[in-house]
């Protein structure tokens, strides 16, 4: 029989995409779909503002088809962790100018995860030592990190109706500070058990209000952020991250799949440049996470879909050629390898990442990895 491929009447059958390949991912050309996901280091320096070292650490990583920000407090009121970077201040903004000139001078682009973090604070991290804010006044169980060290998680305060419009307008200012700092756009940080994933799941969202009870009222702040944000930015310019299966920071719901599958059905109208949504890792299954995996929301979801959650360089192609993921994030491999994609293209040797060095301090273990072309002999410590 003659083979198929010596026909040629027949169309070529397309090519499946690498993690090389460019994309169009909204208003954005990528080079390529490696994407640096959101780390939080605590490097951020006096007034949590930006500086030298963080300039340099994300210049080093500007190789990746888009770069998402750390985590990036949108008031004074949404910081849960010490020495996090804000967008609140003009100090901040020109902090973070820096890094995204940085960054495009290095061929990169880049955009902030705009960030609140709820109840995960502790009033020693909040103005005036104040109780943090949730939608519900639920504790949750764990420690708090502080300039202290750990400290039990305290009750917060249940947010009032009528303070969400104060909170919504903090994003949209937010918003348009990151514009002034020159970035490429915004990811609306919505998982890891932060103010939007409070909102948005059952396990901290009780009240009865507008903004609690029902699904689609659980869904209403998020969704009432997203459009204070699209005032500021075309839809083509922001991305949503989610964790449909994440247990961090005590979250739960009671039915996960409705909850999310709802979330990412009402965000398609949006045409947003991306969804990001984070796999289940082997401690959301030990703490009763529900898988639901990257291939499930594109069984429904059309727009582009990027998934982060413990990929390798084989695993990560695997997901873009099948078409369940356009792009993929890589925390850890990212943070300790400044050239991922090119030590990914050639199948190089990878950095290993070192936790004692993960959160704070200065340049060991932040800025010191060296990328393939300055390897020595000697191993990384």
């Amino acid at each position: 029989m003659e083979q198929e491929t010596n026909k040629p009447h027949q169309k070529a059958r397309r090519e499946a995409p690498t993690l090389f390949s460019p994309i169009n991912v909204g208003a954005l050309r990528l080079a390529n779909r490696i994407v640096m996901a959101p780390l939080t280091r605590n490097r951020a320096g006096p007034g949590f503002v930006p500086q030298d070292l963080n300039v340099e650490y994300y210049r080093q990583r500007a190789s990746a088809g888009l770069i998402i920000s750390e985590a990036t407090q949108i008031a004074p009121e949404g910081m849960g962790y010490p020495d996090t970077p804000g967008i609140y201040s003009d100090e901040q903004v020109a902090g973070w100018r820096r890094v995204t000139d940085a960054v495009h001078t290095a061929g990169g682009q880049m955009v902030l995860q705009l960030w609140h973090v709820g109840r995960i604070s502790h009033p020693s991290l909040q103005p005036g030592r104040q109780l943090p804010v949730a939608p519900s006044a639920i504790k949750p169980a764990g420690q708090a990190a502080t300039y202290e060290g750990p400290q039990e998680f305290v009750t917060p305060r249940a947010l009032a109706a009528d303070e969400l419009p104060r909170i919504r307008d903090q994003y949209r200012e937010a918003a348009r500070k990151a514009r002034a700092a020159g970035f490429d756009g915004v990811e609306i940080h919505n998982a890891n058990g932060y103010l939007l994933d409070q909102f948005l799941r059952d396990g901290t969202n009780r009240r009865t209000d507008l903004y609690g009870g029902t699904l689609e009222n659980r869904m209403r702040f998020p969704l009432e952020v997203l459009k204070a944000v699209l005032e500021v930015w075309p839809a083509g310019r922001v991305g949503i991250r989610l964790s449909p299966s994440g247990t961090m920071n005590d979250m739960h719901d009671s039915d996960p799949k409705a909850t999310f599958t709802a979330m990412v059905k009402a965000l398609e109208s949006y045409g947003l440049a991306y969804i990001h949504i984070m796999e289940a890792l082997e401690a959301d299954i030990r703490h009763g996470g529900v898988q639901l995996p990257i291939s499930y929301f594109r069984s429904f979801y059309k727009g582009i879909l990027m998934v982060n959650g413990e990929y390798d360089g084989l695993k990560a192609q695997a997901v873009v050629a099948l078409g369940d993921a356009d792009l993929v994030s890589f925390g850890r491999l990212f943070l300790a390898n400044p050239d991922l994609p090119a030590r990914l293209r050639e199948g190089l040797p990878l950095n290993v990442p070192d936790p004692r060095t993960f959160y704070g301090g200065g340049a060991a273990g932040y800025t010191d990895y060296p990328a393939w072309a300055q390897r020595t002999d000697s191993p990384r410590p």
